[in-house]
Parts: C-alpha cells; sequence; structure tokens
C-alpha cells in the first residue's frame, strides 16, 4: 500500500470513498508479494496494482461491487484447464485478494494507520481474512498499543496483538493462523498482517564517485539515503540526484545527530583518514563493539577498484 499512500490521502482529503484490494496470499508463481494493494475510488480512478495487469479487470469489478455492497471479499484468481481463458494468472500462479470498503464504517481507523505510513510511524493492520467472524474486521497494533477488535473476543486479539508486533519489528507481511480464541495453531481462524515500517536508513559518508553508485544501489533497495560529507563543492545534489538528502558536515559530527538503529548501513567511504577514523571512532562508540555489531556496520573503505576487497 506504501506505493499508493499519496492517490489514497488525496481522495480521503476530497471525502472519496474507495475499495482497497490487497494480495493477502500467494502460492507457486505469483506476479506481485502479500501486500500489494489496488484501490478503485468511488468515482472509478484506479490506483496501484496487485498482479501486474493480469487480473486487474476482474479485481476492479470486484472493488465497485464492494463499494456498492460496503460489504468486504476474499476471491482467489488463479488459471486451471477449464478456464485458461477467463480473468487468471498466465504465470500459472494463485494469488489470494482481499477486497475491503474504506469509508467511515467500512474501516474507522484507516486515516490514523494513513496518517502513521506518510509520517514514518511503525504501524500493523491486522484483518480477519477467513474462519468464524466478520471477514475484513481490523484491529491496528502500534508499539504502545491497539485498537479495533477482529471480533472474536480478547483471546485472539491479544495472540494477534503479540505477533503482530514482532511482525511488525521484522517489518514482515503474511498470514497467521489461530484457533477460535486465539490457540496458535493452523486451525479455524486466518488473519493477514500488514507491516509499515520507515524506510531503513544508508548513511553514505564520502561525497565520491562511488558514493553516487552506492546511493543509487541504495535508492533501489528501498533506503532512504543520505550522503554526507564536510568538502561542500563535492557535496551536492546534483552529483547525487538518487539520494533524498545531502548533507554538508563533518561526518564524525554529524552521525550522533541522526537515529541509527538495527536497520540502518553505514557506508564509509571517504578513503582519508582524517575523516574515516574520526568517524568509525564515533560509529563503534555509540554501543559496545561486537562481531555482529561490525558485520552489521558497512564499514568497507573504498579508495580504488581493488581498495574495495580490505572491507
Amino acid at each position: 500500500m506504501r506505493d499508493i499512500v499519496d492517490d489514497l490521502g488525496a481522495w480521503r482529503a476530497a471525502g472519496r470513498d474507495f475499495a482497497l484490494a490487497t494480495v493477502v496470499g500467494t502460492f507457486r508463481s505469483a506476479p506481485r508479494p502479500a501486500g500489494a494493494a489496488m484501490a478503485v475510488s468511488d468515482d472509478g480512478v484506479v490506483a496501484g496494482s496487485v498482479s501486474g495487469g493480469c487480473v486487474e479487470g476482474a479485481v476492479y469489478e470486484l472493488c465497485r461491487e464492494v463499494l456498492g455492497t460496503g460489504t468486504p471479499a476474499l476471491q482467489r484468481y488463479g488459471v486451471a484447464d477449464d478456464d485458461a481463458f477467463a480473468a487468471g494468472l498466465t504465470c500459472g500462479g494463485t494469488i489470494d485478494v482481499l477486497v475491503e470498503p474504506v469509508t467511515a464504517a467500512g474501516f474507522p481507523g484507516f486515516d490514523a494507520v494513513l496518517a502513521d505510513v506518510v509520517g514514518g510511524a511503525p504501524v500493523a493492520v491486522a484483518t480477519l481474512v477467513a474462519g468464524p467472524g466478520r471477514i475484513g474486521a481490523t484491529r491496528v497494533v502500534r508499539p504502545g498499543g491497539a485498537a479495533g477488535s477482529l471480533g472474536r473476543g480478547d483471546g485472539l486479539d491479544a495472540a494477534v496483538d503479540d505477533d503482530a508486533r514482532g511482525m511488525l519489528v521484522q517489518g514482515r507481511t503474511g498470514l497467521l493462523r489461530y484457533g477460535p480464541d486465539g490457540e496458535r495453531r493452523p486451525d479455524d481462524v486466518t488473519v493477514f498482517v500488514r507491516s509499515f515500517l520507515p524506510p531503513p536508513r544508508m548513511l553514505v559518508f564520502g561525497a565520491i564517485d562511488f558514493a553516487a553508485a552506492v546511493a543509487r544501489t541504495g535508492k533501489f533497495l528501498g533506503y532512504r539515503v543520505t550522503v554526507c560529507d564536510a568538502r561542500p563543492v563535492f557535496a551536492t545534489p546534483r552529483r547525487f540526484p538518487d539520494a533524498d538528502e545531502v548533507v554538508v558536515d563533518w561526518p564524525h559530527r554529524y552521525l550522533p545527530t541522526v537515529e541509527v538503529d538495527e536497520r540502518t548501513a553505514l557506508c564509509v567511504l571517504t578513503h582519508d583518514p582524517k575523516f574515516d577514523v574520526p568517524l568509525l571512532e564515533a560509529a563503534c562508540g555509540r554501543a559496545p563493539v561486537t562481531s555482529a555489531r561490525w558485520a552489521r556496520a558497512v564499514r568497507t573503505r573504498i579508495g580504488s577498484p581493488g581498495s574495495a576487497r580490505r572491507g
């Protein structure tokens, strides 16, 4: 859903209702992973994709139907010998798609979830997709609390809260299965959890030509990329168009001003001791130095093609 938040926000600001279709399960070869989303507004405008084009027409019609009835729907799409010319996945896979009406009555906590996603606050949305109860019931789980109910009692809500927070820490999206009262067994109830974390950060120190390639790669992989160098003549947005921000500051002085966690990659590329050594000392001084911590930090010092092997 993250790739269509601008469209969804604009629709909500204009007071428009819409149907949100989400891939909740994939089997064999599938064109898009679980969590991929497509939305259809009440005036027929489409945003996003659930299959790269294979079944979008059928999903569009289902979205229009759900908007009309106000009732969520779960639909499976795939290809079999007897329906090869119907709506299906030519890649031979199967996807399960949940379509929810996003209205004041259908998804009352959606605006708060959207604000969290846009603002970079961690949030998970748990949705009942199969089993006794109302399909489409949602519970919004945050690190410090939860809101809403899956409609099966406190036992299921509590179990989902614990598991959803664990998935949120890892940034995982997927299905969970429980007994009717939250027992952890693959039984009566299936819940789909969508996790939304802010993008991980990549801090690239050293405004050199290698840094431009690293920034481009980091952006492609989904990082929020910052390039930092103390030399204003080199640290310019024009030289690093793929970076989210370019900072002119001494690396060791800038690092303590930003939040660094286990998802942050530090790339030290200047190949100049007066920049590198104070920075590495600052980076390692933020917590006890362990082999695992060294493995997580990208501390390769690149100055020539051969020097990349020294990291």
